[in-house]
């Protein structure tokens, strides 16, 4: 794979990350110890990044580099995604708790039927 389409790659994944733990790339900026537009660069895949910036990135995202490489997620990932789904729940009302269950079998159903597809 060519240089620039791994950056891009590595990138994408690390604006997902972001995303999805719901920090702004100025907290990112703030907790790995460079500029917000460091961040922004290394997100559209236009600066590399280093081993310990990437370490920081695994720390606060709470997932492997691996991950974050595209090597997928490990057994203890899944474990803390989980644990962290329960945490958020708990926090909800009864019925906001009883929609999330209800969304997680309706996930379960889907990916049932494209496996028997």
């Amino acid at each position: 794979m060519k240089k620039g389409l791994e950056r891009t790659s590595l990138g994408g994944r690390l604006k997902e990350a972001r995303a999805y733990r719901g920090f702004s790339q100025e907290e990112v900026a703030e907790y790995v110890g460079v500029s917000r537009s460091s961040i922004s660069l290394i997100e559209n895949g236009l600066r590399g990044i280093d081993t310990l910036e990437l370490q920081k990135l695994a720390e606060l995202y709470e997932c492997s580099i691996d991950e974050l490489v595209g090597e997928g997620p490990s057994e203890a990932t899944d474990s803390k995604g989980i644990a962290m789904v329960a945490r958020a729940a708990a926090q909800l009302s009864p019925s906001d708790q009883e929609e999330v269950l209800r969304f997680a079998k309706f996930l379960q159903s889907r990916k049932r039927r494209k496996s028997n597809d």
